[in-house]
């Protein structure tokens, strides 16, 4: 019996051990099958691949379950790399967007040129609910989505970063 409630290493396994954030990754992939968003399990993580398809562009999304800490983790990903020679354009135009920001924040992964926006909760000792669920899913897909066009237009073409957030927030 022993040997069923440890993994290969003899280490307890993640719901012995978490058994709080397994519910929670349950209760996520229940939300996002419900909800439309066809999730696809990533093999090893709780976490599961999904599309969003906005107004400016297809994102590429990740919905985790960290077990260690019970947080759930949105992340909605440009669907380009920013080339290297603008990667500090980008980031100034992220550092103007975040600013101010209520819920997540914008990401530029220098090593690639991956942007993404997260959104995340954590929940420890607490039951994850669809209402947190969709409270965070949204928000990351549909800002990701809002300042796509910016990100674009800094990385692919002339605006500054400061004429790009203008131009989104309607003050240019």
């Amino acid at each position: 019996m022993a040997e069923e409630s440890a993994n290969a290493t003899g280490e307890p396994r993640p719901e012995q051990e978490h058994p709080n954030a397994l519910r929670a990754y349950e209760t996520l992939g229940r939300f996002l099958e419900e909800d439309g968003w066809y999730p696809q399990t990533i093999e090893d993580k709780h976490a599961y691949r999904i599309y969003y398809r906005g107004k400016n562009g297809e994102l590429r999304c990740f919905a985790q379950i960290r077990m260690d800490y019970e947080r759930i983790i949105i992340y909605a990903i440009a669907p380009v790399k920013v080339p290297e020679d603008v990667r500090p354009s980008v980031a100034e135009f992220i550092t103007r967007t975040n600013y101010g920001m209520h819920i997540g924040n914008f990401e530029l992964d220098y090593s690639d040129g991956e942007v993404r926006y997260k959104c995340s909760l954590d929940f420890e000792g607490e039951v994850l609910t669809n209402t947190f669920i969709r409270h965070i899913i949204y928000p990351a897909v549909q800002t990701m989505d809002k300042y796509l066009p910016g990100v674009m237009k800094v990385a692919f073409s002339a605006l500054t970063p400061v004429e790009a957030f203008q131009e989104i927030e309607g003050q240019g």
